[in-house]
Parts: C-alpha cells; structure tokens; sequence
C-alpha cells in the first residue's frame, strides 16, 4: 500500500546486534561496559510526569470550566520527589519545600479562573509567588481524575464497598477515531508498539486492542523514490498486515507521529475514521451495589468510619433498608436527577444545598452529605500509590509523598 524512504534496503535499519557477552566492569564507583563509561539514566523531568498523568487522566475529560495540568513550573525541571495533596495552596508548597519535592501533584486547581492581577497581596499570589521562588511546579488533576476509570469516583464507590460499578453520568459519544494501517508482515509488532505507547488500544478498562488481517498491497515508485521493497518504475507486491486500533481524539496527532516514526515506508497508507463510540467506563460519579442490603443508618455509619469522618448529615429514615447506591466526590448534587432515573436507594456526595435535600426527600431518595473535603480526601493515597505503580513500570525514580496536614476547613461543633 506505500513505499519506504532512506531506511535502508531490505529492511535494515543497523548492524546486527553481537551475539558476545556483555561485560561490565565496575571502577572507582563507575559503570564501564566493554571499557567505556555507561552513563546514568537521566532524572525525569516536569514532562515526564506531566505525560504520564495525561495518560492515566486525560484532561480531555475534563470539564469545559475546569482548568487542569500544569499550572506553574517548567516542563524541563528535573524531579526527583513529588508531593501529592487535595489543594494547590500555600500550605502545600510550603511543605513541598520542607520535604524536597520539586513538584505538587493536587486535585483543585491552583488556577480555578483568569488571573487579572499577580501579586503576593491574596491567597492565590502568594502560593505561586512561592511556589516560582522555590522552583516547585504544580500540576493539577480535578474534573479528568473525577471522570477516569480508576479515578476518584471509583475509590470512593469501592471504599463504601460498592460492586459492579458504573457511571451515574450518562456517557457522551463520540470523541474516538479508528486508525487503519497497512504494514508489511515483519513489522507489525514495531508499529502496533508504538501506537499503543502513544495512547492507543485502550478499550475500558483493557488496552493494547487491536485486529489484524493478512493481505496483499500493491504499488509502484516513481522517480526520485527509493523503496522498501522492490525496486523504482516496477509494478511490486508484497504482504501486508491491515492494522485497526482505537485512538482517543485527544491523543490523535501523538498516535499519528509515532506511528509514521515507526512504520518503514516512505509513504504511509492509513485512515482515520471517525467514531460514534462512547465510552461506559468513565463519566462522573459511580452507581452500584452493597453486597446485601442494609439500614440507611448502619450504611452511613460505615460511610463516617471509611472516610475518617467527625460528622456527616443526613437526608431519609435512618431504619430505611438501601442496597443501590450513586456516589459522587465533590460537590455532587447535580447528579441527583441521574440518580433518581437510574433507580439508586441513597447518594452518597458533599455541598447539599436545603432545597436540594428537600427535593430529595420529596422524591424519597436518602441522602448523605460527607462533606466535599471528606469525599475526596482519599484521592492523596490512591493517587499516590497509583502512582507509585506507573513510576516503577516506567523506571522512572521519582519518590512520591503523600500529605496528611491538609484538613477540611469546616469544624464541626457540638
């Protein structure tokens, strides 16, 4: 279907790797191999982790209002440890600064709206003020981390003890491409590689998806080319892999540069074809099941130990029996339609307004209000240990410190 460039004949891109052992030699603390110095894996940067948090959160899912990813910092800036908190504020930076941590890892933003002044006068100029002075870069991952699977919402759904879990937002089609390729037999798997690092194949909650077929291409080079297979002015055929994969529109020029990176024609046939697809893993919220059906009242007891809550509110007979329950960390009440129409017994949020309560009441929906900070303050740890797992697969060394001084702003008092 295409023809290579300067890639050398016959498919060789370099010499053949030696078949002799390899022998390192270790001298006044330095690595020699073959008796040349190897050189030290290079720290990761801002970058790195910038492109590892995009893969696992996509800020296409984000809210159109939300402003997430890099708030300050310079994506060149080498990071050794990382601290992760709920808020982008002073305290934060402060303690990134008492710990070593070149970058700060929150949920809420740092940056909710356009700034029309910078200065050290408000609460927001003095913690990027800090921030920049101390060389700490702050990223943010808010509505994307909410809506991702194996995101927030669903460490919350499983620390209430939730099963068989989906989204309480209604999935929105489209925003999905499929790519076809055509590659001669032999470098499928280079290709298909590259793709899928780039953020391809990942149907829910499986990646690296894809089909293949076996057929056979044909073409001819003109003047000036210089083929991959055959030869200039000659009717060729050859055998080629028909490659399909998934791609999300978010990640389509990156899967695309690779893809032509890796690929050894010179001109390369391939199709994007635009989806209708939605995605059922991701959305805001989780709706699900307790194991057996319990009191409203025991249901949110378990709810204040999970969370390590002093006190939540209530909304429905505590004696009433619930095994269907919607959660969403936050500020959730927008969700309570979907709730409703989706048959839950109870929803689980923060920030419950009275008319909001009142309306739920009416529509004998139980509601408990845990608080925004109680919701989502179990983001700290999973985040962190998620990303303990994607730094160590990526041998990135990265040491990543989970904060505990953050606290709710609200006190409850009795």
């Amino acid at each position: 279907m295409g023809m290579c460039g300067d890639r050398g004949r016959n498919g060789q891109r370099g010499k053949a790797a030696s078949t002799e052992p390899t022998r390192v030699y270790r001298e006044t603390g330095a690595l020699f191999l073959f008796g040349a110095p190897m050189t030290k894996p290079k720290p990761a940067r801002v970058a790195d982790l910038v492109g590892l948090l995009n893969h696992l959160y996509p800020p296409a899912l984000a809210e159109d209002w939300d402003n997430v990813g890099l708030q300050v910092g310079d994506p060149a800036a080498a990071v050794e440890r990382i601290l992760v908190c709920l808020d982008a504020e002073e305290l934060a930076v402060a303690e990134a600064e008492r710990v070593g941590a070149q970058l700060v890892i929150s949920h809420h933003p740092l940056l909710h709206r356009p700034l029309q002044h910078l200065t050290p006068v408000d609460a927001v100029g003095r913690t990027l003020f800090r921030a920049i002075r101390a060389d700490i870069a702050v990223f943010s991952a808010h509505t994307n981390l909410d809506r991702a699977a194996d995101g927030l919402n669903d460490w919350l759904a499983a620390r209430l003890g939730l099963d068989a879990c989906q989204p309480l937002e209604k999935p929105q089609p489209g925003g999905f491409y499929k790519l076809v390729v055509f590659v001669p037999r032999g470098h499928e798997t280079e290709v298909l590689d590259a793709v899928f690092a780039a953020g391809a194949g990942q149907v829910g909650r499986y990646d690296r998806c894809s089909f293949r077929s076996l057929g056979t291409g044909s073409f001819r080079g003109g003047k000036g080319t210089d083929p991959f297979i055959g030869q200039p002015g000659k009717n060729e055929e050859t055998e080629e892999f028909r490659l399909e994969t998934i791609v999300p529109a978010a990640q389509l020029n990156k899967v695309v540069a690779r893809m032509l990176k890796a690929h050894p024609y010179e001109e390369v046939a391939y199709d994007l074809l635009p989806l209708a697809n939605s995605r059922s893993d991701v959305g805001l919220g989780r709706i699900g099941r307790l194991a057996a059906a319990i009191d409203l009242q025991q249901f949110a007891a378990r709810v204040r130990e999970q969370l390590h809550l002093e006190a939540l509110r209530l909304v429905g007979d505590p004696g009433r029996r619930i095994s269907k329950v919607a959660v969403c960390g936050g500020s959730g009440a927008s969700m309570l339609g979907e709730a409703l129409r989706q048959g839950a017994d109870c929803l689980v949020t923060g920030d419950i307004r009275y008319h909001e309560a009142q309306r739920a009441r009416a529509e004998n929906l139980a509601l408990i209000d845990a608080g925004h900070f109680g919701t989502e303050q179990l983001m700290v740890a999973e985040l962190s240990l998620r990303l303990r797992q994607a730094l160590a697969e990526r041998q990135l060394p990265v040491e990543v410190i989970e904060m505990t001084a953050q606290q709710d702003p609200f006190v409850v008092v009795c």
